[in-house]
Parts: structure tokens; C-alpha cells; sequence
């Protein structure tokens, strides 16, 4: 599925969200847009003007890879998809609601099944160890740290709520996403409407 363009200005500043940026753990029932969304995709590894991506990569390598586990989003089915960066566009890979098992499988943290979405940050650490070596394995995690800050200051600047978690157990989250043997997932980040406080 193509998604919407993203737009790449804004009123809110990136000072703005650095400011404003917090861990968010609690978030409010209902659907996210499809157009924020979009934008989060973009934002965690989607192509800017000139071509290139949203977050640097050591070589250019790209070995990270982005799942949605997709709860609420309004005119979206629930299920797991890929993100597909080269076209801007979402490929659905597995049907239900899968927030729940998620949440089981990250030591039973409730905001992963209370969030609209949660998007699975992989690594495909052979890509960057073929080029580079061991270090390669340190490029993959920076690249992933620098994809999931992009998401959570977009999530910012969207009024939305965002946190990074580590915490889980890699095989039952491989098994739930039924995910190739050579990835691994490192993180994963719940995104939805943040609760008023």
C-alpha cells in the first residue's frame, strides 16, 4: 500500500520537540491517521528530497529493516507490515491484532498493547559485517539509535506519544513477526495519543 506523501516542513521546530520530547507510557483509545503514519515512517528511514534517507548509514548499507505492528490506524487493517522506504509504501505480511503477544513477549510491558501502533526495529547485521567486519555490528546499532530518536521527535512534533523499548525476548518477537532467520530485532517503539496528564 502506497502511503500518503510526507511532508518535509512544518511549524513545529526541531527545538521544539528536543524540548518537549518525553518516554510516554500511557496512551488514549482511537485510531492514529494514516498521514502520521506516513510520517513516522518517513521519518524513521524514509528518503529525503535529495534521494538519500532520514538516518545516516555507514556505507550506505541500510541494514535495518522497519515492521508495524498495526493496532489502530483509521482505514488500516490490523496486522504486522513492512515498511518499504525506496517507495514510501507499507506491504502487509501477517493479519490480526498482534499488540497483545508483543506486549507478552516484551516482559508483559502494557503500553505495547496500549499504543495505536509499535513499530519493530530489526537489524540485518550481515549486511554491515560482510563490509565492515565485527565493527560492522556497532554501525547497526547507531543506525538504529539514530532511526528510533527520528521517530520519537517526529512523534513529538505530531502531539503524539512515543517510547524506546529493549527490554524483550528476541525469539518469541522473531516467532510473532515471523521474521527471517537474519534479522534480529533490537527495538521497538509504541507510538500513540498520549493520555492527558
Amino acid at each position: 500500500m502506497k502511503l500518503p506523501a510526507p511532508r518535509h516542513t512544518s511549524e513545529f521546530s526541531l527545538e521544539k520537540s528536543l524540548s518537549e520530547r518525553r518516554s510516554v507510557r500511557k496512551y488514549q483509545p482511537g485510531d492514529l491517521k494514516i498521514e502520521e503514519v506516513s510520517q513516522l515512517l518517513w521519518a524513521a528511514q524514509g528518503k529525503s528530497s535529495d534521494n538519500y534517507r532520514t538516518a545516516p548509514s555507514a556505507g550506505a548499507l541500510y541494514p535495518v529493516e522497519i515492521y508495524m505492528v498495526c493496532g489502530q490506524v483509521e482505514g488500516l487493517e490490523t496486522g504486522v507490515y513492512h515498511y518499504r522506504p525506496d517507495e514510501h509504501e507499507i506491504v502487509k505480511l501477517l493479519d490480526g491484532d498482534h499488540r497483545k503477544e508483543l506486549a507478552s513477549a516484551s516482559v508483559n510491558q502494557p503500553w505495547i498493547s496500549e499504543a495505536s501502533i509499535d513499530l519493530v526495529v530489526v537489524g540485518v547485521f550481515g549486511r554491515m559485517s560482510a563490509q565492515y567486519g565485527s565493527r560492522g555490528v556497532k554501525y547497526v546499532y547507531m543506525e538504529i539509535g539514530h532511526i528510533t530518536e527520528n521517530v520519537c521527535l517526529q512523534a513529538t512534533a505530531l502531539n503524539l506519544g512515543s517510547i524506546v523499548i529493549g527490554a524483550f525476548f528476541e525469539d518469541q518477537v522473531n516467532k510473532i513477526l515471523q521474521l527471517p532467520t537474519i534479522e534480529q530485532p533490537v527495538a521497538i517503539v509504541p507510538v500513540g495519543r498520549k493520555q492527558p496528564y
